[in-house]
């Protein structure tokens, strides 16, 4: 994906330019010789034209959000499920639907990791710069000396791409794709411990992998993971455009752990939720876990 993001400059006209050469280059007669380098070329050419036209179709859909434990066993798998809980409460107050596509739950109840849809218009644009590390400060509930325990959840949040037409507008070929299937533990009915309905699948080129289980069909669950993994290429894509456009660089991977955090959730000694690039503070963390992110998310909006 690197190399199709290398040398875009941020202006309208270059990228309307460079548009019009790949379109060109898409006519030519040899064009389909090499089908995996025609592919990334269909890939940069639909890029180039969300880019023209606006990220704005995207953050008026919905949003697909993945939580990962990191640092902190049991007390950073219980904080996965807090965040979790926070997001589904936030999404009941702005009315939007919420739907489980896959859950790996630990013996306190605590999540391992958890994917979910939300649907409601401006999911994605609403909530997408909660991507990042969390980080959360209190008296560990695990802990029998009731020790001050730090720990740390990864949020990403990725734009839903329609089933039918995430297939046109975002190629994959099937050569870049590990199949793995699997018996679900989620939702899906009484055969749904019988039989392999839960599909796993891995972009090998970049090894970003989704897992999703929550349907009663192997066919259905692999439909929803590949409209999952064109989100997750997709947002790679943006965070390396506008590090491109930028200048800067932005690594391909987030350690989930202290010096990452964009938000920390102090609970003991004192109680503070601060936003570290907005600095918008709150005193009422449970207010904030309660799914009052208005505040932080208004400010979020401004974000580059």
């Amino acid at each position: 994906m690197a190399e199709m993001n290398s040398k875009k400059t941020g202006s309208k006209e270059a990228k309307e330019e460079q548009l019009r050469q790949l379109e060109e280059r898409m006519g030519s007669a040899d064009f389909w010789n090499d089908k995996v380098a025609a592919q990334a070329v269909l890939r940069e050419i639909s890029l180039l034209k969300d880019e023209i036209l606006g990220a704005e179709k995207y953050d008026k859909g919905d949003a697909i959000i993945t939580i990962f434990s990191g640092a902190g066993g049991d007390d950073a798998e219980d904080f996965s499920h807090m965040l979790f809980e926070m997001y589904r409460k936030y999404a009941a107050r702005q009315g939007w639907g919420i739907y489980l596509l896959h859950e790996h739950k630990n013996d306190h109840g605590g999540y391992r990791n958890v994917a979910f849809e939300l649907t409601g218009k401006g999911a994605y644009g609403m909530l997408k710069n909660e991507s990042g590390v969390h980080r959360l400060v209190r008296i560990s509930p695990f802990n029998s000396k009731d020790q001050r325990h730090t720990s740390f959840s990864l949020v990403e949040v990725v734009p839903r791409f329609d089933v039918a037409a995430s297939a046109a507008a975002f190629e994959i070929p099937e050569s870049e794709i590990e199949i793995q299937y699997a018996r679900s533990s989620g939702p899906g009915g009484q055969n749904v411990n019988k039989r392999e309905t839960s599909v796993r699948l891995v972009h090998t080129p970049t090894k970003i992998a989704v897992h999703v289980e929550s349907e009663r069909s192997q066919g259905q669950n692999k439909e929803k993971a590949l409209a999952m993994l064109r989100g997750k290429l997709y947002k790679r894509a943006e965070e390396e455009r506008k590090s491109a456009e930028s200048g800067m660089y932005v690594s391909k991977t987030t350690d989930i752990e202290w010096g990452n955090q964009i938000r920390s959730y102090v609970v003991h000694p004192y109680k503070m939720v601060k936003d570290l690039r907005t600095n918008v503070e709150s005193s009422n963390p449970d207010k904030v876990f309660d799914g009052y992110l208005d505040e932080f998310i208004e400010a979020e909006k401004n974000l580059q």
